[in-house]
């Protein structure tokens, strides 16, 4: 696996980190070794606040490994790696602490998925996002849930239907994704470990019945997020999909 999740408890803080050198996008052993990852720290006695970041400057998080859908050849397997978006989206909501998530730099499809499943998320300024999916053919379904609860329908539609076009740090902030924004990378970190510290202090019991409440009525998600795995697995077989992705890679190359 290229790429790696890391868990270190100081203090009560959980943080997890994640890698992968190709803008932290998520191939599926990553994204089932990050839910795992969440899922622990859940339930480690250590931890009564958990951080989400990833590794570098310029990306937060590019969503899915491209590598990886191209390479996807029936409905099964395309469910399985949709299925792992819907895992990490889960752990957060079901882990019985608060996740901050720390997003030093752009994000991407289930990127925007990850910063909208966390509890309370903080951004750089130049943190932009876009819900990229429907310009290769699939659709935003599987990260769609944690996305419009966050922000609402209506930001959800303008993300998930102008898919080439990113906004901004501040359209995020102003739409509820982002708590707040910061101008360096000190800045979000000091904010970062200053809220993870006061939460790391308060009531855990407080805290896990505060989340309940904020969660109430997600309960189905465990299997919607799987139903519409299966809409993604189904559409990432189709010519468009395959053809839109296969162009994407050579533009890069380029």
């Amino acid at each position: 696996m290229n790429g790696k999740v890391e868990t270190n408890i100081d203090g009560g803080i959980a943080t997890i980190t994640f890698f992968h050198p190709q803008s932290n996008s998520l191939p599926g052993e990553l994204l089932r070794t990050l839910a795992s990852a969440i899922e622990a720290a859940g339930n480690n006695a250590e931890a009564r606040v958990i951080v989400l970041k990833s590794e570098g400057e310029k990306s937060f998080c590019a969503g899915a490994s491209f590598d990886e859908l191209i390479s996807i050849k029936d409905m099964p397997t395309g469910k399985v790696f949709f299925s792992g978006f819907a895992m990490v989206i889960n752990a957060i909501r079901k882990a019985p602490k608060f996740v901050i998530a720390r997003v030093q730099g752009k994000a991407v499809g289930g990127g925007v998925g990850l910063a909208s499943a966390a509890d309370y998320t903080l951004a750089m300024d130049t943190a932009s996002v876009k819900l990229s999916e429907l310009a290769v053919g699939i659709g935003p379904f599987v990260v769609g849930p944690a996305v419009e609860r966050k922000i609402g329908t209506s930001a959800f539609a303008q993300l998930a239907i102008n898919a080439s076009e990113w906004e901004s740090a501040a359209w995020a902030k102003e739409k509820g994704l982002y708590a707040n924004i910061y101008a360096t990378v000190e800045e979000l970190d000091k904010a970062v470990d200053t809220l993870a510290g006061k939460l790391a202090a308060s009531s855990l019991e407080a805290m896990h019945d505060l989340k309940r409440v904020l969660w109430k009525g997600t309960e189905h998600w465990d299997q919607l997020l799987i139903e519409r795995a299966e809409i993604s697995g189904r559409l990432v077989l189709s010519e468009f999909t395959i053809n839109a992705i296969s162009q994407f890679k050579a533009a890069v190359k380029r």
